[in-house]
Order: C-alpha cells, then sequence, then structure tokens
C-alpha cells in the first residue's frame, strides 16, 4: 500500500509554483506593455526578443533536466533547486522590469541580457520544480492531487498579479511606471524567494534511480524517443500552450475592438479564473475515477467546442460570452493538473520499459514544448493579425475585425481539438498506469530507492 502524503507536504509543494507564478505571470501579462510603454522598446522589437530568446532558452530546459537527473546531495536531486534558484530568480526577475538610463541601443542589448537570463533561471528552478511530483510519491493518484494543488497556487498568484500588479505600479510609482514596475517586482519577488525556501523544506524526495544506473545523456535521449507516451504528450502540450496562447493574448482586442468596451476584460478573466479554479479543485477525484488520460481528452473536446462558440455569439451578447468562457474555463481548469502529473507517469513508463528513470530529462522535455509552444503562438497571432490588417490603437477594418474573432474562437480552438487528437495517441490508461506504478514498487524493493 502506498502511503498517502500529508496535505502539509501538499501545500508546502504547491506555494512553490505560487513563487514561481509571480515572475511567470508577470512576463505573460505584464512584461509586453511594460517594454513597449515604460521601457522603451517598439513592439517589433519586443516581439523579436520574445520569439528569438523563446526558442532559443526552451534548448535549454532539456539540458537542465539532465544536469538536475545527475545532481546528487543529502537533500534529493530536484529539491536543492528550489534553494539554490531562490535569491538569483529573485534578483533577475527585478533586473528584468528595471529600466536601465541608457541609449536605445544600450536598452536593447540590457532586455536580451536580462530576459535570458530571466528565462535560464526560470529553467534552472522551474525544470526540478516540475520534476519532484514524480519522485514525491509512487501513486498516480497522489500525483494528481499534488499536482492540483500546485495549480490552485500558480493561479492564485495569477490572480493577483492581474489585480494587483498594475495598481502597484502606480501606488509605488507616484507618476514613475519605471520606478512602479521595479518596486512591484521586487516585492513579488521578495515573496517568491521566501516560498521557494518553504516549498524546499516542505518536501521530500521518496523514489530514487537504481544506484547501479549510471548517468548517460546519450542513453537518456535515446530512451525519450523511444517513449511513445512521452512523444504524445509532448506533442500534447506542444498545441496546448500554442492555444492558450493563441486565445490569451486576443481576448483584450477582442473587448477593446470587437465589443467596444475595454472595462469588460477584467471582468470577463475574473468569472473565467474563478471557474478554471474550480475545474482544477475537481481534477484529482475526476482522474482517479475515469483516469488522466481520458480526463484531459474530454477537458480539450469541451475546452474547443467551447472556445470555438464565441465565433458565432455576436459581440454584444455579454452574458453569453461570460457563460460560455465560464463553461470553458472549467472545462480548461480540470486538464491543469493532469499534465503535470502525467509528467511523471511518462517518466515511470521509461523506468518500466528500459529500466533506467531520468524524472527530470523527462519533464524537461515536456516543459521544452511549452515554452516552444508559448513562443510559436505568440508567433502566430502576431502572423494572423497582421494577415488580417490589424492595425493597434485605431478603428478595425471588417476583415481585422473578423480576424480577432476567428483568432479568439475557431484558429485557438482548432488548436485545443489537436491537442485531443495527440492525446488519443498517449496509451497509459488509469489501469496501465496503476500497473507500471506496482510493477516499479516490486522493482525498487530490490535495491532500495524507495524511501518512507
Amino acid at each position: 500500500m502506498i502511503e498517502k502524503l500529508p496535505l502539509s507536504e501538499k501545500l508546502g509543494y504547491g506555494v512553490g509554483d505560487m513563487a514561481a507564478n509571480f515572475v511567470f505571470q508577470a512576463m505573460l501579462a505584464l512584461q509586453l506593455s511594460f517594454y513597449t510603454d515604460t521601457f522603451g522598446l517598439t513592439a517589433a522589437q519586443a516581439g523579436t526578443l520574445f520569439l528569438v530568446v523563446g526558442l532559443g532558452s526552451a534548448v535549454f530546459n532539456p539540458i537542465m533536466g539532465v544536469i538536475a537527473d545527475q545532481t546528487n546531495t543529502r537533500w534529493g536531486k530536484f529539491r536543492p533547486w528550489l534553494l539554490w534558484t531562490a535569491i538569483p530568480f529573485g534578483v533577475v526577475g527585478v533586473l528584468t522590469f528595471t529600466t536601465p538610463d541608457l541609449s536605445p541601443g544600450g536598452k536593447l542589448v540590457y532586455a536580451y541580457i536580462t530576459y535570458s537570463l530571466l528565462r535560464l533561471v526560470y529553467a534552472a528552478n522551474n525544470v526540478p520544480y516540475a520534476a519532484l511530483t514524480g519522485v514525491m510519491t509512487s501513486d498516480p493518484d497522489e500525483r494528481t492531487s499534488i499536482a492540483s494543488w500546485r495549480q490552485i497556487f500558480a493561479n492564485s498568484a495569477g490572480f493577483i498579479v492581474q489585480s494587483l500588479a498594475i495598481p502597484m505600479v502606480v501606488l509605488f510609482g507616484k507618476g514613475n511606471s519605471a520606478k512602479g514596475y521595479q518596486w512591484t517586482m521586487g516585492a513579488f519577488c521578495v515573496l517568491g524567494a521566501v516560498l521557494f525556501v518553504v516549498a524546499f523544506a516542505a518536501t521530500k524526495e521518496r523514489i530514487q534511480p537504481d544506484p547501479k544506473q549510471k548517468s548517460s545523456l546519450v542513453r537518456d535521449l535515446a530512451d525519450l524517443v523511444k517513449n511513445g507516451p512521452w512523444i504524445a504528450l509532448f506533442l500534447a502540450t506542444l498545441f496546448y500552450f500554442i492555444a492558450v496562447v493563441m486565445r490569451g493574448g486576443v481576448m483584450l482586442p477582442f473587448f477593446k475592438y470587437a465589443a467596444g468596451d475595454q472595462t469588460l476584460f477584467s471582468w470577463f478573466n475574473g468569472f473565467g479564473l474563478a471557474t478554471l479554479l474550480v475545474g482544477v479543485a475537481v481534477s484529482s477525484k475526476l482522474g482517479a475515477r475515469f483516469g488522466k488520460r481520458n480526463l484531459f481528452l474530454v477537458s480539450m473536446l469541451l475546452t474547443a467546442a467551447f472556445n470555438a462558440s464565441l465565433f458565432v455569439l455576436p459581440a454584444s451578447a455579454t452574458a453569453a460570452i461570460f457563460a460560455s468562457e465560464i463553461l470553458r474555463q472549467f472545462s480548461f481548469g480540470i486538464s491543469c493538473p493532469v499534465l503535470w502529473a502525467m509528467m511523471g507517469d511518462v517518466a515511470d513508463y521509461g523506468e518500466w520499459h528500459t529500466g533506467r528513470r531520468a524524472t527530470a530529462t523527462v519533464t524537461a522535455a515536456v516543459v521544452f514544448a511549452l515554452w516552444a509552444g508559448l513562443a510559436l503562438g505568440g508567433w502566430i497571432t502576431g502572423l494572423l493579425f497582421d494577415a488580417y490588417g490589424y492595425v493597434a490603437n485605431t478603428t478595425q477594418t471588417a476583415s481585422s475585425l473578423m480576424g480577432i474573432r476567428l483568432v479568439a474562437s475557431v484558429y485557438s480552438g482548432l488548436a485545443y481539438f489537436a491537442t485531443a487528437v495527440c492525446l488519443i495517441f498517449y496509451p497509459l490508461t488509469r489501469a496501465k498506469t496503476q500497473q507500471i506504478a506496482d510493477e516499479l514498487i516490486e522493482r525498487r524493493k530490490k535495491f532500495g530507492s524507495e524511501l518512507g
């Protein structure tokens, strides 16, 4: 019988993602506006920065996975990275949102350096953190529970950033937005550093690879391409985050130009986030009953359908639009913990199939798909906006309004549907996952790699 984890450990693990999301959510929601309106970059310079650094730094995720798998300390392989990166994460986070007194060319160089460092330290922190889910317990259902708490804290950080960041910028800046951003991110990063230490102290690594297993980068990567569940999850993650960025990035223009009331955007996000958290909260129980793959697949089909429904709703039908978003976000929220829990299951499958465990390498390779999806989603959205003739801060043409509606509904919905198609080829059913977990427990008893 696999021991259940105490609630305190799940909560302790969860606050680690709250810490990371103080910066991650700022990157998603604030960084473009900061770079263009405060820092002084053009929109084209900022977009190119996000694409170049995004794709370039995404390559570091698999490398970081290998480094984490080869780390050996008295605290484990993955937990120490939360401690080691806590302060560097905070310092670089503040520097990235600092406006230096430099020439336009100097600012551009500064932006590339600080944003690159932020993405690197984020990977050094987040890859081991994500891998930690797979070694805290052997129980597939407990992993879903852990991931659910993680998502609750992550989305709570998102709510805090989206609700309070701009008022904090105004409060701290007193008319100087550069100072406001620096102090706001300083507050978030100090709190984040403390929470990373809490997550380090509260968690425990219970699963270790066979002590006879020798580190081999070539072997670990070769095992990945033979891991069918990993390939399916990699592609699903790629389309998943392409969809997230396409849908998320277009809704402000939708309300500003199509609906004609930008103030609705905050209410839209508020209702959506509230129902997303409900979906996250019930995900663990639904996953235990129906299996993670089936739950994820149905979640994506429903999300795609509610996503596409926006196209047939008049832009003035505020109540109907909000209702469809509530249903969409609930459906989407169910999937949020499942994705992260499945990474541990895929690592189990690799160990079961090959006799070698490389939890962080498997996780990092999937996280690479996440960052690649974010970069590609933003790039695709930009291309589509340009193709339909979108011009910022002016009255939109019929063509550009159609482009906004299509990106917000059909095109991003197709990306969610593509995620569901990838999951059809994911072979780890609930029964298979439990079988693998049980057989691995018996194997580990022979070399004592599962600790109490």
